[in-house]
């Protein structure tokens, strides 16, 4: 099979680059569904806008490019062992152009293997059939979604929902309240796969194979069905919204899968999917290797976006970093903020390290940004974004107020909001938390004009380093401000009120 390898690459780029067929229509049905100018409908022309420029670039859609997970069907006889090969050589390949973000960790060292490769990654699934093709499909599932992925036992009492028992009705309830603790962190609007049963192992790998039917599909199972579509008419109730703003759009897709199980163990097991939901598949020529038919892609997808991104209508505050204080207690829930200077980023190993040492930078009024980018380095040694959009920050929610106090930091971007002590430290020591738009990976790098420095790149790697930018123009929503006033915390309380009126719905 000369031609396996350049078809594992071609498929790898495509996912990470340019969303499936149904995805884009499920997106394309929801984007005039917000009211305009709200903060949900800002979200989704900034995602529509992303779609467009990853697809246009070949750049990746979301700077998380997940963990590569195949899912692979070969007929009798075909050799297993030199496919992995050739799919290992592809995923270091799309790396190494910058298609794929280095992202795998060792567990123990804590060190980025820079290349995707390691123990147990990327994640294989074989299975023979009878076909006389090869299949193959991939699904690029990032963390900030992993984390929302969740699995119940019941029977079991749940938060706003009451109890939940060994049948439908629980499984409805355990859907439910999968898709409300998500909030925006999973970057909404999302996609779950449902197992119902199976052990608890199996369960989360069941839920994900559900992620592999189509989104417009129709279950087989009427029972199933039935509350597939209850589930997405109800979660849409919820006011949770893209980005977690509130609106009237949560859900693009819920598929709901049963299997056997033993009778002492009733599993629900929920596996989430962002809006950038990166999943493709070919038909491989087993003599050639050659890619014969594609799944799920839209070869020649049309435009989604009606506009450039955040609609800008002149009220925006224009900020230069660094920022003082007065401009930061100015601010108000709800303003959109334009910046530009010097901003940084940085992870978890970043705001690990900075609780007990100094930073190596002034960070004195800046901008610190969640963000693991994608970087490429030319042949002179500059280094350019390829990718960079937010990472969720409630990981941060230990550290952040002693940041924000040791080393002046005036405004933190992110996604999905953060915690109590966070809001608190805003509100104690002058600064703002900004939402940016989870996944805009190719909307937030174009404001990238340099970069001007990085550090810890060694120790960290890539997604993890302190990488110095200069943006321009960079467009951010303040959800958290310094006056104690948290989007995210109405929004989480209106809709588990919400949630708690669906508790009566009993599914017979």
């Amino acid at each position: 099979m000369e031609q396996f390898r350049q078809s594992m690459l071609e498929l790898i780029i495509q996912t990470s680059t340019n969303l499936p067929a149904d995805v884009r229509r499920a997106m394309n049905a929801i984007l005039d569904k917000e009211e305009p100018g709200s903060r949900a409908a800002m979200a989704l022309a900034t995602i529509a806008r992303n779609i467009d420029m990853a697809c246009d670039n070949e750049g990746a859609i979301c700077q998380d490019t997940g963990m590569p997970t195949f899912k692979i069907k070969t007929p009798v006889g075909v050799n297993q062992l030199e496919m992995k090969k050739d799919i290992i050589w592809a995923i270091e390949e799309a790396t190494r152009r910058g298609k794929l973000r280095p992202n795998t960790v060792d567990s123990v060292t804590g060190k980025n293997s820079g290349n995707n490769i390691g123990a147990g990654a990327p994640i294989f699934y074989w299975e023979q059939w009878e076909g006389d093709d090869i299949q193959v499909k991939l699904i690029l599932k990032g963390g900030g979604c992993e984390n929302k992925n969740i699995q119940y036992s019941l029977p079991a009492t749940l938060e706003h929902l009451g109890k939940a028992g060994r049948d439908l009705d629980g499984v409805r309830k355990c859907i439910l309240h999968a898709v409300w603790q998500a909030q925006g962190q999973g970057c909404s609007v999302g996609a779950i796969g449902v197992a119902v049963g199976s052990d608890r192992a199996s369960g989360y790998g069941n839920a994900k194979e559900q992620l592999f039917r189509e989104l417009d599909d129709t279950n087989p199972d009427p029972v199933l069905a039935e509350l597939e579509n209850y589930i997405m008419e109800y979660s849409n109730t919820l006011n949770i919204g893209p980005m977690g703003f509130g609106g009237a759009s949560t859900l693009i897709g819920c598929k709901i899968g049963s299997y056997h199980r033993l009778p002492a163990s009733f599993f629900v097991s929920v596996a989430y999917d962002c809006w950038a939901f990166r999943r493709l598949g070919v038909h491989i020529d087993p003599a050639s290797g050659s890619i014969k038919q594609w799944l799920y892609r839209d070869i020649s997808p049309a435009a989604m976006a009606k506009g450039e991104g955040i609609p800008l209508t002149g009220k925006e505050v224009v900020l230069q970093s660094p920022i003082s204080e007065e401009q930061i207690r100015n601010l108000k829930v709800g303003d959109i903020v334009l910046i530009s200077g010097r901003m940084f980023t940085g992870r978890d190993a970043l705001h690990s390290y900075l609780m007990d040492h100094d930073a190596p930078v002034d960070m004195n009024g800046g901008v610190l940004y969640h963000c693991g980018p994608v970087m490429l380095q030319d042949e002179s040694g500059e280094w350019h974004v390829m990718a960079a959009g937010p990472t969720t920050s409630i990981r941060e929610e230990p550290y952040q107020a002693d940041v924000i106090r040791k080393f002046g930091v005036r405004a933190v971007i992110g996604k999905g909001g953060m915690g109590p002590k966070t809001l608190q430290g805003l509100k104690d020591h002058g600064a703002v938390y900004l939402n940016a738009i989870g996944g805009a990976a190719q909307y937030y790098a174009e404001t990238v004009k340099k970069v001007s420095g990085v550090h810890f790149l060694e120790e960290f790697g890539i997604p993890e380093a302190l990488w110095q930018f200069e943006v321009e123009g960079f467009a951010a929503i303040v959800t958290m401000d310094a006056h104690g006033n948290s989007l995210h915390a109405d929004v989480l309380d209106d809709s588990a009120a919400r949630l708690k009126k669906l508790e009566l719905t009993v599914l017979q």
